[in-house]
């Protein structure tokens, strides 16, 4: 029988190994496909993605999902074990960013849709850094191409695990500008989830 690595996975995880009958099956998994750091295939298929699903968690445990998007190679790869990716102006909430300040745990998920229908899971320890510093020790970042653009903060990722996210069930879709319907009666953005204001009665 393979010897579990428990350099990888999860207490609760081992836990229901045991219970369901699946530690060989688990062990064979850490042992062929988990690494402490990027192998150049996943450091390449990184360079080629532009969406990353993205989970931290405050200090408390409550947890926020996430998305992020860009041009292909938006998220950085500096090193096998270290990646980097902007965080631009939004709404104001800084959600992801300041979960990180209390948590620096963070997962992020890698999803190739449209060609080879596979995903790769990074987790790892992250850090919040101001441009200017990072791009003093990354000269060769790319600079944003919209005019006056640039980054709020770089998210600085120490790799601790990553691994592959199967095929079984990933959905096959394909790029495509985004329509424009002039007629569309869509909400605005601010709008969309809304319920309309009820007036209180006292």
């Amino acid at each position: 029988m393979t010897e579990p690595d428990h350099r990888f996975g999860s207490t609760g995880e081992r836990v229901l190994q045991q219970r369901h009958g699946t530690e060989e099956r688990a062990a064979a998994f850490y042992d062929r496909q988990v690494h402490p750091y990027l192998t150049s295939a996943m450091s390449e298929f990184i360079a080629r993605m532009s969406m990353v699903f993205l989970s931290t968690a405050d200090s408390r445990g409550s947890c926020d999902a996430s998305f992020r998007a860009g041009p292909p190679g938006f998220v950085q790869v500096l090193s096998d074990r270290t990646l980097a990716y902007p965080e631009y102006r939004g709404n104001g909430v800084m959600a992801s960013a300041g979960n990180i300040t209390e948590n620096p745990h963070v997962g992020m998920l890698f999803m190739d849709f449209a060609r080879d229908h596979i995903g790769l899971h990074v987790n790892g320890t992250a850090a919040l850094h101001p441009d200017d510093w990072v791009r003093r020790w990354y000269p060769d970042l790319p600079v944003d191409p919209a005019p006056g653009r640039r980054p709020e903060l770089w998210v600085h990722v120490t790799v601790d695990e990553a691994y592959i996210h199967c095929s079984k069930h990933i959905p096959h879709l394909e790029p495509a500008a985004r329509p424009r319907d002039p007629e569309s009666t869509r909400p605005r953005d601010q709008r969309y989830f809304t319920e309309p204001l009820v007036p209180s009665h006292r």
